[in-house]
């Protein structure tokens, strides 16, 4: 029987208030109380404060003996930690002035579907059922993407006859086998090196891969790799529009090549799912709003061109209904009753066009 100490016990208990009160995350500062993160908004709980010597023993009892070196010697480690009866937590545990903080964020064990999330379900169908290629969902950290992206994993789950690797850092979202076999690699864990486990999936037979972050060059040439030779690759980047992500994704390239960059990605994107989280008129949470684009020939040309300019123009006009602008999307949002106008509007990145649509001014196609 665990013998639960009197440090890990409060701050389970601090987890469970979090968890029952619907927060993403906990946020631990040394010799100040805990606080809760509900619906963006960080509120202190009324509890005793964590002391120093309570925040670092947490830690140095919990932190996997594989990390502990990298926790000695850095001041900063990101690990998984299951609170029993509680539910799992992405922990990142920091130093700040000679002191312990610790950010757990809740990992939900149950992964939600496309109905649950208020999201349009044709559009990113069509991208699930690529064939090959790389599928990239993109925005903000705390965006939700990570939560989109193991949606539509989890409807191929449930769907399809696929070999699913992930690699992850840490994971996020745990799979139960249905239709599909999907083995979860945590780096420091499964793996010791996000490199490690890059180098090595493309001979553990998989038809799809996700890569928790598009992070370097040797990441996305990998990408391109299994996207070249009939795999379907999912990952996430920090960009907030389709636009901003391609141009990211050439940042990666020195400038001599980048003839040949656009060639490789005009060849292998499959689409974007860019996104924001609006507060919802539903319960006190939030809502994803998403940008859309499937790649046809058209965005392929214009990536091969380096023409970006023109993909949102393409968005807006509604040529494709698989692909579409965020505006559209918080159109959708508001007159569903999802989300207030006011909010639409606030997170809009052209809040005049918004305006306009909603009055039922819209770019001819």
């Amino acid at each position: 029987m665990n013998v639960v100490t009197p440090h890990t016990e409060i701050l389970n208990d601090l987890l469970k208030l979090g968890v029952d009160s619907g927060a993403s995350d906990v946020v631990i500062k040394s010799n100040k109380p805990g606080y809760v993160r509900i619906a963006t908004r960080l509120k202190a709980v009324d509890m005793d404060p964590v002391s120093s010597p309570e925040a670092q023993a947490f830690v140095d009892e919990h932190v996997p003996e594989v990390f502990r070196k990298k926790w000695e010697e850095l001041g900063q480690i990101d690990f998984a930690y299951a609170a029993e009866g509680v539910g799992r937590f992405r922990v990142n545990a920091f130093h700040q002035r000679g002191l312990v903080s610790i950010v757990f964020r809740h990992v939900k064990s149950r992964v939600p579907n496309f109905e649950d999330l208020k999201l349009q379900e044709e559009p990113l169908l069509r991208l699930a059922n690529a064939k090959d290629g790389i599928l990239l969902f993109c925005g903000a950290t705390g965006s939700g993407k990570s939560t989109t992206m193991a949606a539509m994993l989890n409807w191929i789950n449930q769907n399809m006859d696929k070999h699913i690797i992930t690699i992850e850092d840490p994971i996020e979202y745990t799979f139960q086998d249905d239709k599909s076999v999907i083995q979860q690699r945590e780096i420091g864990l499964d793996v010791p090196t996000f490199e490690q486990a890059i180098r090595s999936v493309l001979r553990q037979n998989p038809d799809i891969i996700l890569i928790g972050e598009m992070r370097d060059k040797e990441t996305f040439d990998t990408a391109i790799s299994a996207a070249e030779t009939g795999h379907l690759v999912f990952s996430t980047m920090h960009a907030a529009t389709v636009a901003q992500s391609l141009t990211r994704l050439f940042e990666f390239f020195p400038p001599e090549q980048t003839a040949q960059a656009r060639r490789q990605v005009a060849g292998s994107i499959r689409g974007f799912v860019c996104q924001k989280l609006i507060p919802s008129l539903e319960g006190g949470g939030r809502v994803p709003a998403n940008e859309v684009l499937n790649a046809d020939a058209t965005i392929r040309n214009l990536i091969l061109e380096g023409q970006f300019d023109k993909i949102n123009a393409l968005l807006e006009s509604g040529i494709d209904a698989s692909s579409y602008s965020f505006n559209k999307d918080l159109y959708r949002l508001i007159k569903g009753g999802f989300i207030s106008k006011a909010d639409g509007v606030r997170f809009s990145p052209n809040p005049q066009q918004l305006e306009m649509n909603l009055k039922g001014i819209f770019i001819k196609s």
